[in-house]
């Protein structure tokens, strides 16, 4: 059927339709309320989860109404549209054809949010303390460190916001619409349901349509369903159980009109499109703790009610025991809690996870929220979709069958690089007539093109299977533009979904007429009486070929030739009868990426589950789920998750890793499945379809370069070379860091033990405190600001790799790491107690016990710097000084500190130090190897009992 060609025109800004609306009583008409509501109200549209469908009167859905039918449930006229009053009407009663803008929290209260963290709590306390203290620095620098995780927060919030905005922007921003029998251009904001849209190649559908008239339309939803193919429209109705990805009646917001033209309804509008619901279940999508976020959280309260019971204790004690005076011992809890809280950990978190970033940036993957670089080293499951995620996202003919043999063709995408195998022995091209015969039907029976851009990539302009056709003759080593000169085109039948064929007429140099076939194998076969080589066609010979290469995932076409007559100038459909020579059978297929396929082997073999979602054919997914590596013996779909209940569809999840025919609401329903079964998920994407999970999951993916904005946007993790492969680097980096985070714990948590340790020892026994609770601060800061900091550029350990995945319920401090905690921090507190009481037992002076004690404290923290960089390896090994450079560093920074605190009058004054003497000193360095040693034979027990990590 025709389309109708009407002409219309444009003034400056809005359009003028050229006509006045006469006769047609639309503008007076008033819909029926049942029918308007079911119709296409908005306020009748479930739009969130399953039950977000197109309903109208009866019950029936959009895509399994007939196109009359549609019409006249929208009261709309096929030939006028509605009319101008008519849709200012509609437009008031039911809104712009927009996403409506979330509900966003001013940047006062955002801000205020960011120190709403228990770990901030701690922080702030100790800060309170040094300002009861009077030290102002120490309260400077924990302010700092509070404003710095402040900024950090508040800069990170709104990713659902942004995500709802890239959603919104997809809708298009014109539109041809008819009224009033006139075709003009609007603003897509303005179309109403009843509106009828021309849709034209190149053209974003600016809201779902029921199409009523098409024309060789092929849509690109691959965005909206994952279909790598551009889907061939019709108007036929379909089954109301039908998937979005197979409602060819149906033009969905937001894809994009790649070849032919096609008029449409429209049925929804602005929230209740597809587009729509993905922009509900992503701003409905929770927003979840990251592992670290939770294991921190759940750590910083702990400690906080262990610190404040503990110096309660201690102020009971001292005052009803010891009957010592009531402000020397609120002094000395005071100094209890200062030593005891690790005021230097959230500085340290934070600084590790910043180098992460870092890190990660520099291997093309860009975080958009600080925490969730550690949480990649806590994902037990990555769900990831497949087209242009695992696969290259450019169809490819990989394997050619011929009368009498089957080629295989390697090489992947556009590039016209490959080599022809049988049985797996190379073939020259140009030797073997019958390839040469189908390679010059791909290549003259074709309207796409090749070109390279400036940086040599080659990029495909018109239909993708075209383009695999194209790629395919050039890798025969066919000249298209010589080919194209020697046997010009003089006519052509261009691909209808009706006809499900192409054909072109063209002339060899002596002027004899032939004509080239391509298209749908069962339609070209009917066509066909002899094969190649002369013979009769053997149906069911090439019938088994083609289901062979269905079962590989394979999308088969067939290419055949005829001669023609001479004078025939003009081909029509009455010309392709039942006489071709078949040439043979090209199989296609978007094959996975060679890093993929690796990347996918390294995280199995780091313990994570990897799991293909996707909205293609269970067939296909599960072709390049098993070459990918994947257990794709029994793929799920769609419609059976649909007819599974939770439970059920847990267990399925175990017995595949292969998802097919997924929507949205699968995706998302899979995400809390896992999550539900104590999985950590990272979700990769790259189309508006994959954005609700991506925001559900504990990690979200998205890929830079192919993926939309609402991908991105949604997403935690932006992988700028769409790469799979990165993700298996980012996984180490998360792994690396979370890591050196838990060394930090070992590092920062036996130090303020030992300090607390020597103060509560004192008090119990009732002696002189060791250290001021101003040294106690000196000590604290003076490590985090050095040594701490070195951890955070350790280097991932050599089999960081080769671990399962961390149990999502470990929690933060594991029983081994309690045990090494206990044991250096008695190793902390007995040297230091030891040399304050041995000084003091040679006739020092309290001032020069409690310095040597400081400084026994933070060389004893120099030796234990060295030996926390790996769990339970030895540290005498050649990387002790030049594995980290920075620890080498800070360790230098820490002896002229304590020597400026030991010497220097102006500490001397402030903190109450006193110059040591040799001895002293002698005595220090002693005991620090003491440590040091006894550090290395604990950890040489742990590896005698097989422990490798903590």
């Amino acid at each position: 059927m025709p389309l109708p060609e009407q002409p219309y025109e444009k003034t400056q800004g809005r359009p003028k339709f050229s006509c006045p609306p006469r006769g047609l009583q639309a503008a007076r008409i008033r819909l029926r309320p049942s029918c308007r509501r079911a119709a296409w109200s908005r306020g009748s549209h479930p739009a969130r989860g399953a039950a977000a469908a197109k309903r109208w009167p009866g019950g029936a859905l959009w895509h399994a109404r007939e196109a009359t039918d549609a019409l006249a449930a929208l009261q709309s006229d096929a030939q006028r549209g509605l009319s101008a009053d008519e849709a200012r009407r509609r437009l008031r009663e039911q809104g712009l054809n927009r996403l409506p803008a979330p509900p966003r929290r001013g940047p006062l209260l955002r801000f205020a949010l960011q120190f709403h963290n228990p770990l901030i709590y701690v922080l702030l306390a100790a800060g309170w303390v040094t300002l009861l203290l009077r030290d102002y620095v120490d309260t400077a620098v924990i302010l700092g460190v509070v404003l710095m995780n402040a900024v950090i927060g508040f800069v990170q919030e709104g990713k659902a916001e942004q995500a709802l905005a890239a959603v919104r922007a997809m809708l298009a921003s014109r539109a041809t619409v008819l009224r009033d029998g006139v075709y003009a251009e609007c603003d897509a904001s303005e179309l109403v349901p009843g509106d009828l849209v021309l849709l034209e190649s190149g053209a974003r559908v600016p809201a779902d349509l029921r199409l009523l008239q098409v024309k060789n339309l092929r849509i690109d939803e691959s965005a909206l369903t994952g279909e790598s193919v551009a889907t061939e429209k019709d108007t036929a109705a379909v089954d109301q159980a039908t998937p979005v990805a197979e409602r060819r009646c149906m033009a969905y917001a937001g894809t994009v009109v790649r070849y032919g033209q096609g008029r449409g309804v429209v049925v929804e509008t602005g929230r209740t499109t597809e587009i729509g619901r993905i922009g509900d279940m992503v701003r409905e999508a929770a927003e979840l703790e990251t592992p670290l976020t939770r294991r921190l959280g759940r750590f910083s309260r702990q400690i906080t009610w262990v610190i404040l019971l503990l110096s309660a204790l201690t102020f009971a004690f001292g005052v009803a025991v010891r009957h010592m005076p009531m402000f020397d011992v609120f002094l000395a809890a005071v100094g209890l809690a200062v030593a005891a809280i690790p005021e230097g950990l959230p500085a340290i978190v934070t600084i590790v996870l910043a180098i992460g970033t870092r890190n990660m940036a520099r291997q093309r993957a860009v975080l958009r929220r600080l925490p969730a670089v550690e949480t990649l080293g806590s994902v037990t499951v990555i769900c990831t979709d497949k087209t242009g995620t695992l696969t290259r996202n450019e169809m490819t003919a990989v394997r050619v069958m011929l009368t009498g043999c089957e080629l295989a063709v390697s090489g992947a995408g556009y590039a016209p690089i490959g080599v022809f195998t049988s049985a797996g022995k190379p073939i020259h091209p140009a030797q073997h007539d019958p390839l040469q015969a189908l390679a010059t039907c791909a290549l003259l029976c074709n309207d796409a093109q090749l070109q390279q851009d400036a940086q040599q990539q080659w990029q495909l302009v018109g239909d993708p299977t075209e383009g695999a056709l194209l790629a395919l003759a050039y890798k025969a080593g066919l000249d298209g533009a010589a080919l194209r000169a020697q046997f010009p085109r003089v006519d052509a039948i261009p691909f209808e979904s009706e006809l499900r064929y192409m054909a072109t007429l063209h002339r060899d140099p002596q002027g004899k007429a032939f004509i080239l076939l391509k298209g749908a194998p069962e339609q070209v076969l009917a066509l066909c009486t002899l094969e190649a080589n002369g013979a009769p066609v053997v149906q069911s010979d090439w019938l088994t070929a083609i289901e062979r290469a269905a079962q590989s995932g394979l999308r088969v076409l067939a290419l055949a030739r005829c001669e023609s007559a001479s004078d025939l100038a003009k081909l029509t459909v009455a010309d392709i009868t039942p006489r071709f020579t078949l040439l043979g059978l090209a199989g296609l297929i978007d094959p996975p990426r060679d890093e993929a396929v690796a990347a996918v082997a390294e995280c199995q073999r780091a313990g994570l589950r990897v799991k293909m979602i996707t909205g293609d054919h269970a067939a296909t997914a599960a072709a390049i789920g098993a070459q990918i590596g994947l257990n794709a013996a029994l793929p799920l779909d769609g419609a059976r998750i649909d007819s599974l209940d939770e439970a059920a569809l847990r267990r399925a999840l175990l017995q595949t890793d292969v998802i097919a025919r997924a929507s949205p609401e699968h995706k998302l329903r899979l995400v809390r499945a896992l999550q539900a079964d104590g999985e950590l998920v990272a979700m990769t994407g790259d189309g508006v379809n994959d954005a609700p999970a991506l925001k559900a999951a504990d990690i979200g993916v998205a890929m830079g370069r192919r993926g939309t904005d609402a991908a991105r946007e949604a997403a935690d993790l932006v992988l700028t070379d769409d790469n799979f492969a990165t993700i298996a680097r980012a996984v180490r980096e998360g792994r690396a860091v979370f890591d050196n985070i838990k060394k930090s714990l070992l590092f920062i948590l036996p130090t303020n033990i030992g300090e607390a340790g020597v103060i509560l020892f004192a008090l119990l026994a009732g002696l002189a405190l060791p250290v001021t609770a101003s040294q106690i601060l000196w000590v604290n800061m003076v490590s985090a600001v050095t040594l701490s900091l070195a951890l955070a550029f350790e280097p991932p350990e050599i089999d960081v790799m080769q671990r399962p995945p961390r149990s999502p319920a470990e929690p933060l401090i594991t029983r081994s790491m309690l045990v090494r905690i206990g044991f250096v921090s008695l190793l902390m507190g007995a040297t230091t107690f030891g040399i304050f009481e041995w000084e003091l037992a040679r006739g020092s002076s309290l001032e020069l016990a409690r310095t040597a004690a400081v400084d026994m404290l933070a060389f004893a923290e120099l030796a234990y710097l060295f030996q926390v960089r790996s769990y339970t390896a030895s540290a005498l090994h050649r990387t002790l000084l030049h594995g980290n450079p920075v620890a080498l560093a800070v360790a230098i920074l820490l002896v002229l500190l304590q020597l400026a605190f030991t010497y220097a009058p102006p500490l001397q004054s402030l903190l109450g130090g006193a110059a040591l003497p040799p001895s002293s000193w002698a005595m220090i360095l002693g005991l620090s190897l003491a440590v040091f040693a006894a550090i290395e034979i604990e950890k040489a027990l742990w590896r005698r009992m097989g422990l490798q990590r903590m």
